[in-house]
């Protein structure tokens, strides 16, 4: 029996589907974007004034994990972009005296700050203190722009992390040349994830490029009992589809389980 074409049922030439010719007036596309504002606004109202709240919470911790040995070391070494970029034995001894870790909030603009690095006496540098801030730079529209009540410009709903953020260095004072860390284990490349040399180029070099500084203010610093405990890791965890899906691909890809994956910047 000779096969025939499938003849369509009557009509369904005509057919359509609904949902593909939606049109949208340019009055609605304007009522849209500024409702998307509007929710972007109350949004980082609601930011500045948990980041304000968490303050006296964070002090209290402070008070607290200054009696637990080596709490910072730790909590940092549990989160898995940090651990990759120290991964230097001498890196480590070098953060096995760090006291504090704290970051300072710029009251302004939440979203950029100052992370602070405090050290005990030791062999390595003679800092006591190791800064590292990510300046708010407005964009020169922000000059005649005029608050509202909260204190919100339109600049600000725009903000865009490239542009409006200024990373700033700090040199190190090493002791001795056998002790420079920057110096034995340099940055080769701020594209080159496979040699990230010393954790210590983060502080030296002005950019960022691998997003240690965001890791550390936006997830360890907020979370270092979970980190500190080994409850939080720092990584993107697998669901099970695609923990599936990566064991049907284990024959014909090679997986470097040393290399971080990267991560979306949250701010």
């Amino acid at each position: 029996m000779a096969k025939g074409t499938k003849r369509a049922s009557p009509g369904a030439e005509a057919e359509k589907n609904p949902l593909t010719e939606v049109e949208l007036s340019d009055e609605d596309a304007k009522k849209l974007q500024a409702s998307q504002r509007d929710i972007a606004r109350v949004e980082l109202v609601l930011e500045r004034a948990a980041q304000k709240a968490l303050v006296p919470a964070f002090e209290r911790r402070r008070e607290v994990i200054k009696t637990i040995p080596k709490f910072w070391p730790v909590a940092l070494m549990h989160h898995d972009l940090f651990a990759y970029h120290a991964q230097h034995s001498a890196d480590q001894l070098a953060l096995s005296y760090l006291e504090d870790v704290w970051v300072v909030r710029d009251p302004a603009e939440p979203r950029c700050y100052t992370i602070e690095f405090t050290f005990k006496e030791n062999p390595h540098f003679t800092d006591k203190v190791l800064k590292k801030e990510f300046k708010y730079v407005p964009p020169p529209a922000a000059a005649n722009e005029k608050p509202d009540v909260d204190g919100i410009t339109e600049s600000m709903l725009e903000f865009s992390w490239d542009r409006d953020v200024a990373p700033s260095g700090t040199k190190i004072n090493w002791k001795d040349a056998d002790k420079a860390l920057t110096k034995l284990y340099p940055r080769e490349s701020d594209d080159d994830v496979s040699e990230p040399g010393s954790f210590f180029n983060f502080f030296e070099h002005e950019s960022d490029p691998f997003e240690i500084g965001l890791a550390i203010a936006s997830e360890v610093f907020p979370e270092a009992i979970d980190f500190f405990l080994g409850i939080a890791a720092g990584g993107e965890e697998l669901d099970s589809d695609d923990e599936d899906d990566d064991e049907d691909d284990d024959e014909d890809e090679e997986i470097d389980l040393e290399k971080p994956r990267t991560k979306k910047q949250k701010v």
